[in-house]
């Protein structure tokens, strides 16, 4: 019997922000919001500068694990649209009600975007699009 090492997945920084955590890591990030949070305008921006500051002059992925029920302002996709280098964006959810609101956030996003039930089959999914 061969046994392999397995690849573990090392957190580069954690930023612990007023509405959830955003964890980086190589090639990705993964944001956990807060039960009853608003994702506004003002936040989307906090979370585009953790990418600049990890991710300026590389290609990464976003990965949105919703354990929690929180709102989203539309608007915040257009302004994403605009990050050239994020080729992934990921959902990781078993809530009927976020396979709803995802049809409705790919309508504003409009760039890769998938959801998923299980998280490794996002992190695989992201991990392919960034490569």
């Amino acid at each position: 019997m061969k046994v392999r090492p397995t690849k573990k997945t090392v957190v580069v920084r954690e930023y612990q922000l007023d509405i959830g955590k955003i964890q980086v890591f190589q090639n990705h990030m993964v944001a956990i919001f807060d039960e009853g949070a608003t994702l506004t305008l003002e936040r989307a921006y906090q979370i585009i500068g953790i990418s600049e500051i990890h991710f300026r002059d590389r290609n990464f992925g976003y990965i949105s694990l919703r354990k929690h029920s929180y709102a989203i302002d539309p608007t915040i996709y257009s302004y994403l649209r605009q990050l050239k280098n994020l080729k992934a964006f990921a959902i990781v959810s078993v809530k009927e009600v976020d396979m709803h609101n995802f049809k409705i956030e790919k309508l504003f996003y409009k760039k890769p975007m998938k959801f998923f039930i299980d998280y490794k089959n996002a992190l695989a999914w992201v991990k392919r699009r960034v490569r």
